[in-house]
């Protein structure tokens, strides 16, 4: 494991691409659909960050057999990529955000869980895939955000240290993974206002507010208080 290399690990929906009004449209004409009752608050709540079988299985309100979680998964995530299509394209400033940590030998990842298909709609459609040096998913964990597996697994393929590691994310859940893993966070107002957000250690709106250095001090600040 290197002790000196440093990551940054993102989440996708909401960080990478400014989607969560797509995404909420999508889960209400699906639950429509099956005449399943959806509020605002369980959106916002429960199904932002999880993987699809904890939403699916909440709001049906009984287990159901991977069969069917996979055709609901994949009916609702076609729903979702005919709404964003027309309008899919990265967070402003992120391409050179990315840019500038390439250069400066930072190791990059996803991880998000999002179904492959719309991994590869969003990362392949934006340009963005090349970017990151590996991508995790739900299929690489057990359990979803809160719990920090999915970050602390991303941080062990790029064999960097936990207290080396940036996590952005921009959900309630996805926050708490990323402290919960050790890691400094940084949170992005797509999907909370800032005044929700109180756990990150860092606020932007989009990348054109962060920089390398920036990352750079957010970690030596750890490293300080440790």
């Amino acid at each position: 494991m290197n002790t000196t290399k440093i990551a940054v690990l993102f989440d996708m929906d909401g960080v990478l691409v400014d989607n969560m009004a797509y995404h909420k449209d999508s889960w209400f004409e699906f639950f429509n659909r099956y005449n399943l009752p959806l509020t605002e608050e369980e959106f916002v709540n429960f199904v932002s960050g999880r993987v699809a079988k904890e939403v699916l299985e909440h709001l049906f309100r009984k287990p159901l057999t991977p069969e069917a979680i996979s055709r609901y998964t994949e009916e609702k995530e076609e729903l979702y990529r005919k709404i964003y299509k027309p309008h899919i394209k990265p967070m402003p400033g992120l391409i050179n955000f990315l840019q500038s940590l390439k250069e400066n030998k930072v190791a990059l990842a996803v991880g998000t869980s999002a179904p492959t298909s719309n991994i590869d709609f969003t990362l392949v459609t934006t340009g963005l895939k090349p970017f990151f040096d590996k991508i995790v998913d739900a299929s690489f964990v057990k359990k979803g955000k809160p719990d920090p597996e999915i970050y602390l697994k991303a941080a062990d393929f790029l064999q960097v240290l936990p207290q080396n590691c940036v996590v952005v994310e921009d959900s309630l859940l996805g926050i708490q993974a990323g402290i919960q893993a050790g890691m400094k966070v940084i949170g992005v107002t797509t999907t909370h206002a800032k005044e929700e957000l109180t756990q990150p250690h860092l606020l932007i709106q989009d990348f054109r507010e962060i920089t390398y250095d920036q990352v750079k001090a957010l970690l030596q600040a750890k490293q300080k208080e440790t």
